[in-house]
């Protein structure tokens, strides 16, 4: 199941401080996205709650200027 997205602000600093939902928990993560790395990124991040691996989606929209993640679980 998807969790809705969570929206940040694009700043001039690598890496850029965000966080998402645990896709199994629910529980808050708070986690970085760098800037460099390009508009879509995808990789598995361990919940800091509850230790099951969620595979984060992270696109940035040009328009709103911001970085959106999904999580769910791997």
């Amino acid at each position: 199941m998807r969790r809705p997205a969570f929206a940040t602000e694009v700043c001039s600093f690598n890496p850029m401080e965000s966080g998402f939902q645990c896709a199994a928990c629910g529980g808050w993560n708070s986690t970085s996205v760098d800037e460099s790395v390009g508009r879509r990124q995808s990789y598995v991040e361990d919940c800091q709650v509850c230790c099951k691996p969620n595979l984060l989606r992270i696109e940035y929209d040009t328009s709103a200027q911001q970085f959106f993640i999904t999580a769910e679980l791997e």
